[in-house]
């Protein structure tokens, strides 16, 4: 199964897609696709020479319409959104259907939505108490957070005395359960059965 993967970071969740031992002989990331020229990830890309595509309308940025044509190129059978924070266009999610997944830092459908990404999702959680928090793996629809959920994973977070310490938790979290997603889709376990995702 032939992946592309979108970033807006550092690529921590990339990485762990890259070493992860399950996905090596079954996953092939094709292309790393970011928003920012100076995206950390590309660092990992180039290191393993992988297709490299900067979204937008600044200089030597290409739009969304010429990406769908290099990804049809490169026969990607699954997008993975991995800590990318722009909002995809409708005209690219159609065309994906079914076929774009992405990790969320929190226990949606609590915690999601425009602006919670990164540390504002984690501040909110800690000033909400909440004693518990984790990743959701969903699929990508029209709006933000709001496709249908994969898998979930929780983290005891009752202890922690600040954002930065949930943030620090749930990371391991998503570098595990992306993963495992990725995994059920390449062996074609994963389908969707009235508003319920199942996993075989």
């Amino acid at each position: 199964m032939n992946i592309a993967v979108f970033v807006s970071g550092r690529g921590s969740n990339l990485q762990a897609i890259v070493n992860s031992r399950e996905l090596q002989n079954s996953v092939h990331v094709k292309a790393v696709v970011s928003d920012k020229s100076d995206c950390p990830a590309f660092k990992i890309a180039n290191t393993l020479s992988l297709n490299i595509f900067k979204i937008g309308s600044k200089d030597g940025f290409i739009s969304y319409d010429d990406l769908i044509f290099s990804l049809e190129e490169l026969k990607i059978d699954l997008i993975v959104l991995a800590g990318f924070l722009k909002l995809i266009p409708v005209k690219f999610i159609r065309h994906f259907k079914g076929k774009i997944i992405n990790i969320h830092p929190a226990l949606l459908p609590s915690f999601g939505g425009a602006g919670m990404y990164g540390i504002n999702v984690h501040r909110a959680v800690f000033e909400a108490s909440a004693k518990v928090s984790g990743a959701t793996v969903h699929f990508v629809d029209e709006t933000y957070d709001t496709g249908k959920i994969i898998t979930q994973r929780c983290v005891d977070i009752s202890d922690v005395n600040s954002p930065e310490e949930i943030a620090e938790r749930v990371l391991q979290v998503e570098h595990q359960i992306l993963p495992y997603a990725i995994q059920k889709f390449s062996e074609g376990k994963i389908s969707i059965a009235g508003n319920r995702v199942i996993i075989k």
